[in-house]
């Protein structure tokens, strides 16, 4: 399958539109503001707790649709991130080491106030750590599963510096999606990620999860429209299915501020069906892909629930 994806970004051709940044967004990337009892709840609880979601802190487009729908992705170790990537909205500075050792529980109590059966777990990068915070993530998990072993919980995790100690102490949690985001290509990655955020130590990061787990599943994400070409998402697909990932997200960059990088193109919902197609075509068991995904988007739940359930009745 050909994917028509312009290499400049200058022609309104195959569903990319290019802009300057005083342009409108297109139509389907309208967000309606969120509301609604869930989302009080859960908002009121969140304060009650002092915890965080990165749904809050990253400006998530999904943030109605998925609280409204009694789901949200937990932010630990609080909402300063040591790492300054060119995208993100996330604030940075130095935490000092600073870390709550009551928020596993908290976590967990409210995992279960909620009636989930699926939780996202994700966090700031914390390279004031010496694990940067591996340990408070499995220690998290460890939390949730004693309060109810039948709650799914996937983490989306920094790379914490690549250390197979960290990453081991995360894959003896007993989490049953391992994720860790790849971002974009690897042309760009300089330009949009921290410096100490490399392509390849992604890959790498990847690649443990996968051999230290002996099988589980395991996810990353694709941000477009920051200037990539087919060929290079071909390829980030293929380095990720090379280190044995099953679930894809690809989703529309939006800048979150004059001080963040521009966005060269707004893919059409139609081009982000042919990038799912593709990620299909080259292996992963799941490819969630559009202009408002982002890598903790609730629709792989579902899917991931069924392919759980079917391996344990095996």
């Amino acid at each position: 399958m050909r994917l028509r994806l312009p290499l400049t970004g200058k022609s309104t051709k195959n569903g990319i539109m290019p802009l300057s940044q005083t342009h409108p967004k297109p139509d389907w990337l309208r967000i309606r503001p969120p509301g609604g009892e869930n989302y009080s709840r859960i908002k009121l609880l969140l304060r009650q707790l002092s915890l965080h979601t990165v749904c809050e802190e990253a400006h998530c487009p999904n943030v109605a649709e998925c609280w409204g729908g009694g789901t949200a992705t937990v932010m630990l170790m609080g909402d300063t991130c040591t790492r300054a990537c060119r995208f993100c909205h996330v604030k940075s500075g130095n935490p000092k080491g600073a870390l709550d050792a009551e928020e596993p529980m908290k976590v967990a109590h409210a995992v279960n106030e909620w009636r989930l059966k699926y939780v996202v777990l994700t966090s700031v990068n914390r390279d004031d750590l010496p694990d940067g915070g591996a340990d408070h993530f499995a220690r998290t998990v460890e939390a949730i599963k004693k309060l109810n072993a039948s709650i799914i919980v996937e983490v989306l995790v920094p790379d914490f510096n690549d250390d197979e100690c960290a990453i081991g102490r995360l894959v003896s949690s007993g989490a049953e999606v391992l994720g860790h985001n790849i971002e974009t290509i690897e042309r760009l990655t300089p330009k949009v990620r921290d410096h100490r955020a490399t392509y390849r130590q992604s890959l790498s990061v990847l690649r443990k999860f996968k051999e230290l787990s002996g099988g589980v599943f395991t996810k990353s994400s694709i941000m477009v429209g920051l200037g990539e070409n087919k060929e290079e998402l071909g390829k980030v697909m293929d380095d990720l299915r090379s280190v044995g990932v099953d679930i894809l997200t690809i989703g529309q960059y939006l800048r979150p501020s004059s001080w963040h990088l521009p966005v060269e193109e707004y893919l059409s919902p139609e081009t982000f069906k042919e990038l799912e197609a593709v990620g299909v075509a080259k292996g992963f068991q799941l490819v969630c892909s559009g202009p408002l995904v982002r890598s903790s988007y609730r629709a792989g739940e579902f899917f991931v629930e069924k392919m759980l359930s079917a391996r344990h009745e095996k």
